[in-house]
């Protein structure tokens, strides 16, 4: 974004109408559901368990990248997780989930299952459209 867009941004936000309190929540609490799945899925990586241990068999990935994909998952959340840095997150765990689709399309695993990290990074992005002005100027949703 060019500086000139940036300050017609920062005017736009200036002068946008107030956001309720309940779509601010609404954003939180999904955003707040996804990152704690995505840190509880990603700090099983770190060490672990015979389940974990298993389904990398299932899905034909070595077990020692779990440590290595858990890592990258939990910065990709903590980038997530800081206000300023949100979007840029978000746009990290996408490419993150996406992946963990392609994994499960490859295994053959059932489509709820396969679907599900799509499921994860649409609660994401919604719980960060939802508490950020500037990606819903971004993105406008039109009533047309």
């Amino acid at each position: 974004m060019t500086a000139d867009a940036l300050r017609h941004a920062a005017l736009a936000d200036a002068n946008a109408p107030a956001i309720s309190r309940s779509r601010i929540w609404t954003g939180r609490v999904l955003s707040g559901l996804s990152a704690l799945f995505l840190i509880a899925d990603g700090a099983m990586k770190l060490r672990p368990p015979v389940q974990v241990t298993q389904a990398f068999q299932m899905l034909g990935m070595p077990i020692e990248l779990a440590p290595v994909i858990g890592t990258i998952l939990l910065v990709c959340v903590a980038v997530y997780l800081v206000p300023r840095t949100a979007v840029l997150g978000a746009l990290l765990l996408t490419a993150y989930l996406g992946g963990a689709v392609a994994v499960q399309l490859r295994a053959g695993t059932p489509l709820f299952e396969t679907l599900f990290p799509t499921f994860i990074a649409i609660a994401a992005w919604l719980g960060l459209y939802l508490r950020e002005p500037r990606l819903r100027a971004l993105l406008p949703v039109r009533s047309e």
